[in-house]
């Protein structure tokens, strides 16, 4: 683990001025018009930022002495403060990036041999209160800004010496760090269309994927504004337990989840929708279970299950599945006909795997602090 200095956004003199991060391509035309500059100039310095990773007008050698000092006087790029930065023994990577005074998320980095995926995390913390996840133990403080956002892959992008069109160490990134993105929409989806756009990081729309627990308005007005690739967090095919694991089923239970789903691959036949299945031992890992599973995904017969070995962490009183129970699980899906994937855990000791991201949340909720008296009175698991 190594401690590092504060990135620019924690340098003096910034208050008061525009994080340009904060801005699409649109946004940094008009802001840049409002400046009296033409269009044109704003895609010049976008290119700057995203392609070159440069932070520092004076560097942006094509853009006029005059507008440089004009942006240095009302603007600076800004990517949150890198406040820690781990390294697993596989090569997986986090980072803990500092939002503001007491907050913090954690954004992760997953190289494989042929692509290298980062997890963004899109609120500090998570109403949503899903059990089996560390990140809603954590309590809930606020939504996170474009700039926090897309910020974390700038951040990424520079430490690892990402090069936008050329080399290329994130091919793919997943919104699906700290936080339900569909919660925090419009600054969500900012930051993907920067994600996508040639000329922020250039990712095609099957490479950018927001992960929901299942919000179903706002599935459907994702589907109408931007073209991205969905999965979504099932854990269990029936009202009774999904709502016990993920309590917004109650308000949108599976019934009307399926619905959503099968609108949105209306709109996108090209597409398919990956459903996220947390493996808890005695929980939902039962042949039962298997089989409520393969009726739910009848309904949507172009999909694919994605399987996670559940990833234990302070607080919780669930269990990972034994291997045995994982692959009788896999196997009762995959002889069904269901495309079934079975998630290699990465990063755990870092505390990096899926449903361990955690941060530091200033909670609102005061949810955090029953579940730290919880494990203080040795009442729960801890990793």
């Amino acid at each position: 683990m190594t401690e590092v200095p504060a990135t620019s956004s924690d340098q003096p003199g910034t208050a008061g001025r525009v994080n340009l991060l904060d801005f699409d391509r649109q946004g940094l035309r008009d802001f840049f018009a409002q400046l009296g500059e033409k269009p044109y100039r704003a895609e010049q310095v976008m290119k700057w930022i995203y392609h070159h990773l440069e932070s520092d007008f004076a560097n942006m050698t094509d853009v006029g002495k005059a507008l440089r000092a004009k942006l240095e006087a009302s603007c600076h790029v800004g990517p949150p403060k890198t406040l820690v930065d781990k390294a697993a023994a596989d090569g997986t990577h986090k980072w803990l990036l500092g939002m503001d005074g007491r907050n913090a998320v954690e954004a992760v980095y997953i190289p494989e041999p042929t692509r290298g995926t980062l997890c963004v995390s899109s609120q500090i913390g998570c109403a949503l209160n899903c059990q089996f996840c560390s990140t809603g133990a954590q309590g809930f403080n606020r939504n996170l800004a474009t700039a926090e956002i897309i910020g974390q892959m700038w951040v990424a992008a520079k430490h690892l010496g990402n090069v936008t069109h050329q080399n290329r160490r994130i091919t793919n990134v997943v919104m699906m760090g700290m936080g339900e993105p569909l919660a925090n929409f419009d600054n969500v989806v900012k930051a993907m269309s920067l994600m996508r756009d040639d000329l922020g990081f250039g990712l095609a729309s099957k490479r950018v994927t927001l992960s929901t627990a299942g919000m179903v308005p706002m599935i459907d007005k994702l589907s109408d504004v931007i073209d991205v690739s969905l999965a979504v967090s099932l854990h269990a095919a029936n009202d009774e337990l999904r709502t016990e694991l993920v309590p917004l089923n109650k308000r949108y239970p599976l019934a009307e989840l399926t619905a959503a789903c099968q609108r949105w691959i209306a709109r996108k036949p090209r597409t398919s929708i990956t459903f996220e299945y947390t493996l808890m031992k005695g929980v939902n890992d039962q042949p039962e279970h298997a089989k409520q599973l393969i009726r739910f995904m009848r309904r949507l017969p172009t999909c694919k299950v994605n399987l996670i070995p559940f990833n234990p962490f302070p607080g919780t009183r669930f269990e990972r599945s034994d291997a045995e129970t994982i692959r009788a699980f896999q196997t009762q899906l995959l002889n069904a006909g269901i495309l079934t994937m079975l998630r290699r855990t990465r990063g755990d000791d870092i505390d990096a795997a899926c449903g361990q991201l955690a941060g530091q949340v200033n909670d609102r909720t005061r949810r955090s602090a029953g579940i730290r008296q919880r494990v203080e009175q040795g009442v729960t698991h801890a990793s």
